[in-house]
């Protein structure tokens, strides 16, 4: 008799208790403080790129985009668009290769390469020189 009761009185109390996880606002709140602006973003992008390609020495018509925020996920966050030219095994150039990065917190964060997915993330990008890109070694 005694165990009904402690569990009578365990679930009255738990029908008491207040979800006590963050608030819609919080999380919100939370999202928009890793907005940061990147200002190390080609270096950032450079260093993951050394790591992404196969061979990133031979690299050709590389461009990037300014840092724009846009809308991903639940909400916006930085993005950075890159377009280059990778060279192929057999000596040649293939087509120009499209990605887009998105920042977190002025730390590059997720690396987009479907074309659906940088399709939308970069349809509005205006692509400059990034010279940096067809310099890099290993």
């Amino acid at each position: 008799m005694r165990k009904s009761a402690w569990l009578l009185i365990a679930v009255l109390l738990a029908g008491c208790s207040k979800d006590v996880g963050p608030t819609e606002a919080e999380l919100k709140a939370r999202w928009e403080a890793g907005n940061v602006y990147p200002d190390n973003y080609k270096r950032d992008l450079l260093a993951f790129m050394r790591t992404y390609l196969n061979d990133p020495t031979r690299i050709r018509g590389a461009s990037v985009s300014q840092p724009a925020r846009k809308s991903v996920g639940q909400g916006e966050r930085y993005v950075v668009c890159v377009r280059y030219t990778e060279r192929k095994e057999n000596g040649t150039y293939g087509a120009p290769k499209d990605g887009a990065a998105t920042f977190v917190a002025n730390k590059l964060d997720r690396f987009f390469d479907d074309e659906r997915d940088v399709k939308g993330l970069c349809k509005d990008a205006v692509l400059g020189p990034f010279p940096e890109m067809e310099k890099v070694t290993r």
